[in-house]
């Protein structure tokens, strides 16, 4: 640790909020804060290996969270620690998800803090533009907060060949996410951790409020709205300082997602508790570890296999057991699984981008005997995407679902515009179970597009 935790902490969060009152030009008059002061006059603190009292460091976070942004104690904070990782737009992306499955209502009741945890002074810059510019609104609302801890608060990572550069990345792993329990631990009754890339089930406030009151009357200190890693973990605000200090005395112990269950069991609690359906689970990642988009992981790319762009999948149709939407958009076996679906019911698939694409495939019920597919539906292409979240504003009809199937190509006459959204549809009522195997795309790229639209269309191209 290479500067002491107080006057860091207090530097960051004086930047951090000065950067959105600077960029929403929020019409705020904010008092001077003594503490920011104070540090000016503490830069030269020594160097120290110990971590202050988590008390300390609590007392400072709000004392400065009084004075730039009052607002009430909410029923859920939903924390997130995110670091650059190959996919730029993933938090944003997270952020979108969130907030669409909450409704105006429930948003009342939500606090979002996001912890900016890498030093990186390029990626805090563009981060903070991405976000105030899609969520200002929440922003100004106290609903989305955005603090960030300096790297001389964190261990010095070694370097990657190293044998200790693992233990480095989870021992910072886990001092981020203490610096982000300690700030949340009096904005909201509870606090649900989640990742910077991930989907989240519609209407997720209503059933996390559903199974607390089920388990009123039972003692607990975790509930798990996921089986992956530490995605989904809830827990009592007030056992957060206790969580955060534990945190920090075996920072170098083990991963984050380990140290969970043991302050679990110290805790008292010594079986798990899953809450299903799971509400939460990470988005498809199609880059590599060099950067480059890989998509199909273990898998070699042939002349007609599909390309699925990243995506978020949206249903209003009934979730049952662990079979959840965004797994008919996946490039493995697994399927999205439902019950008594509604005429006029959807799953929609909303690209991260725009895209040429070339052919969709879409495959209901079971593979042998067909049973469970759609007996009646179609497919629509959706253009234009809007809004925050974003939703496609025109849609136009590719085809119907010929017992339960399509496969269908797209040509340039079909479409002028790059397609955001691919919408399955469901025409009439239908009894029992529903299984939507895939939904597989084929993408063509700009060039080849480009080329085919001027081969096309000549005239146009010569403009």
């Amino acid at each position: 640790m290479r500067c002491p935790i107080r006057p860091c902490f207090v530097t960051s969060m004086a930047v951090g909020f000065l950067w959105f009152l600077m960029t929403l030009k929020a019409p705020w008059e904010i008092e001077e804060d003594q503490n920011m002061k104070a540090t000016k006059g503490q830069d030269n603190y020594s160097r120290r290996s110990d971590l202050r009292p988590l008390e300390e460091w609590q007392d400072l976070h709000f004392k400065y969270m009084r004075t730039v942004h009052q607002r009430r104690k909410t029923w859920l904070t939903v924390g997130i620690s995110s670091v650059p990782g190959p996919n730029r737009n993933s938090l944003s992306h997270t952020l979108v998800s969130l907030f669409r499955a909450s409704s105006k209502v429930k948003q009342k009741h939500l606090t979002v803090v996001v912890h900016l945890a890498d030093s990186d002074l390029t990626w805090l810059r563009e981060t903070v533009v991405q976000i105030s510019n899609l969520f200002s609104p929440q922003i100004l609302a106290g609903q989305l907060i955005l603090i960030h801890a300096p790297a001389d608060a964190h261990p010095v990572l070694g370097d990657v060949r190293d044998e200790a550069y693992q233990g480095d990345v989870y021992s910072k792993q886990n001092v981020d996410h203490a610096f982000l329990m300690s700030f949340a631990a009096k904005l909201s009754n509870y606090f649900l951790l989640l990742d910077d890339n991930v989907f989240c089930a519609p209407n997720f406030i209503s059933h996390i409020h559903r199974k607390v009151n089920t388990m009123s009357s039972d003692p607990w200190v975790l509930l798990e709205f996921s089986n992956m890693g530490f995605l989904g973990k809830l827990f009592r605000s007030k056992d957060l300082p206790g969580l955060a200090h534990f945190l920090l005395l075996f920072y170098k112990e083990q991963p984050l997602h380990r140290l969970i269950p043991h302050f679990r069991t110290l805790m008292a609690q010594k079986n798990p508790v899953l809450c299903r359906p799971f509400l939460f689970y990470h988005r498809m990642v199609h880059h590599s570890a060099s950067g480059s988009r890989a998509g199909r992981v273990g898998r070699s790319k042939g002349p007609s296999s599909p390309d699925n762009p990243p995506a978020a999948v949206f249903t209003d149709m009934k979730v049952f057991g662990v079979h959840f939407p965004w797994e008919a958009y996946t490039l493995d076996e697994s399927f999205f699984w439902t019950y008594n679906v509604c005429a006029g019911s959807h799953l929609t698939v909303i690209l991260n981008h725009p895209a040429n694409v070339s052919r969709v495939q879409v495959l209901t019920g079971t593979i042998v005997d067909g049973k469970y597919a759609l007996e009646r539906g179609h497919v629509e292409l959706g253009y234009h995407p809007e809004g925050v979240p974003q939703y496609c504003t025109s849609f136009s009809v590719l085809g119907p679902l010929l017992e339960g199937q399509m496969d269908q190509e797209i040509f340039l006459k079909q479409t002028r515009y790059q397609v955001s959204c691919v919408k399955l549809v469901v025409d009439a009522d239908q009894a029992g179970g529903l299984i939507v195997r895939h939904i597989f795309l084929w993408e063509e790229s700009a060039k080849a597009w480009k080329r085919r639209r001027g081969a096309e269309n000549p005239r146009g191209n010569g403009k």
